[in-house]
């Protein structure tokens, strides 16, 4: 798992690229999906690149982002590699990703 962050400078925006190397997935993971506050917690399906899965999202400087990751649709499961943690108030943490 790995969070890559990448300030722009003319605006204030952060293009912030989620990636889930195989290692670090379930045996048979056919879909991942991320949800998070930046999406008022609505799924946005990750894409498939030689066995890892990745998706880049514009997100604006100055805020902090709580998220989650999904697999196959039922299981749930945090980055090891975000800025931070908080409980969700349902059953563990929620990843958090600082800009």
């Amino acid at each position: 798992m790995a969070i890559r962050k990448k300030f722009l400078k003319s605006k204030p925006v952060c293009k912030v690229s989620f990636d889930l190397s195989p290692d670090r997935l379930p045996e048979t993971t056919d879909s991942v999906e991320i949800l998070g506050s930046f999406s008022d917690w609505e799924p946005i399906a990750m894409r498939k690149v030689k066995g890892s899965f990745t998706r880049t999202l514009d997100l604006e400087t100055g805020s902090s982002y709580e998220f989650r990751y999904r697999f196959n649709g039922e299981i749930w499961e945090n980055d090891e590699a975000a800025d931070a943690y908080v409980a969700n108030g349902i059953s563990g943490d929620n990843s958090v990703v600082a800009l």
